[in-house]
């Protein structure tokens, strides 16, 4: 019943996070009928989500209609550091339910379930439905602020005059690298409308005269000048053909440069059986952009196959791998 109806709670989530419930609780409990007052919410209906929410652990109910945050709820909360709030809001929205529950098409036909429902391919999607695509790219940023510090505990930089984020979205990944290595330069590329969300934060960091911007497709091209590419999220987007084209674009923007090197940042798939939620991640790969998360195995041929030869891998924890390659 628990694994059966766990899109119970998905959907019960989704309105708490929008309406800021966590925060409202930041500083004690408060009665549901004083958060209905804030929230405009119907206080009955606002009652039962919750009272469902907190047997499973996410609210308390410390008194008759009263609620408080547990340690899983105070994640909700956006000025909480290491919060999942805004990856929340992506995954429990109209948006994945309507994917989600077609996923049948995905596994009669192996396209992804998105272009039944939507009649377009995932990222085309996301341009006509503006709230959707905010969350999405919120969500992006989330993750980013979650693997960001395991990423530089892990992985030495120096030595990088300039590094290029291949598909960087709104920049916060290279806007942390930089901050921490002062004598680097980056270069930040995605499509036009995904860069315009980048700027203000790349202003803000006081990093403009550092991090410069470049709108491309890296199926067209990927701009040359960088002694090193990093690609966070990227490759799992895409089938393996669509994957090559990317990484011959990276090799040829790295021809010539020595001990030029590519920086993978992606799950991998354990091949033991045992429980890993890389292989669910790998599902939301299959029906909404149709790419696939990969083992190590994978990733070796797929790069190899674009002349790359991976260096090294260092597992984190935080379900991502940094993958290091150089070109051959």
């Amino acid at each position: 019943m628990q694994m059966c109806s766990g899109y119970m709670i998905s959907a019960a989530l989704y309105p708490v996070t929008k309406l800021g419930i966590a925060e409202l609780l930041a500083d004690g409990p408060k009665s549901i009928s004083t958060l209905t007052q804030e929230t405009g919410a119907n206080e009955d209906g606002l009652y039962r989500v919750m009272r469902a929410l907190s047997c499973v652990g996410l609210f308390s109910e410390v008194s008759p209609r009263t609620f408080a945050l547990t340690s899983a709820s105070n994640l909700l909360r956006s000025d909480v550091t290491g919060n999942m709030r805004d990856l929340v809001m992506w995954m429990t929205n109209e948006f994945h339910f309507k994917t989600w529950g077609d996923m049948m098409h995905s596994v009669l036909t192996g396209r992804p379930s998105v272009e039944k429902v939507y009649g377009k391919v995932c990222f085309e999607v996301f341009q006509d439905l503006p709230e959707t695509n905010v969350e999405f790219n919120n969500a992006m940023t989330n993750i980013s602020a979650m693997t960001i510090p395991a990423v530089l505990e892990a992985y030495d930089f120096s030595g990088i005059g300039t590094l290029v984020d291949v598909g960087g979205g709104h920049g916060l990944l290279i806007s942390q690298i930089l901050k921490h290595y002062s004598d680097m330069k980056g270069l930040l590329f995605d499509l036009p409308h995904v860069l315009e969300g980048a700027k203000p934060r790349i202003q803000r960091l006081g990093l403009s005269s550092r991090l410069d911007t470049c709108p491309c497709n890296f199926f067209e091209s990927v701009p040359a000048g960088g002694d090193a590419y990093i690609m966070q999220h990227i490759l799992h987007d895409w089938t393996d053909e669509q994957c090559h084209v990317i990484l011959k674009n990276v090799h040829q923007a790295l021809a010539g440069k020595k001990n030029g090197k590519l920086i993978v940042l992606d799950s991998l798939v354990n091949t033991d059986g045992k429980f890993d939620f890389t292989k669910w991640k790998d599902l939301e790969m299959l029906i909404l952009p149709g790419g696939r998360e990969r083992t190590e195995d994978e990733f070796r041929a797929l790069l190899g196959k674009a002349g790359f030869r991976i260096t090294r891998t260092i597992p984190l924890p935080s379900m991502v791998s940094i993958i290091e390659a150089q070109p051959i």
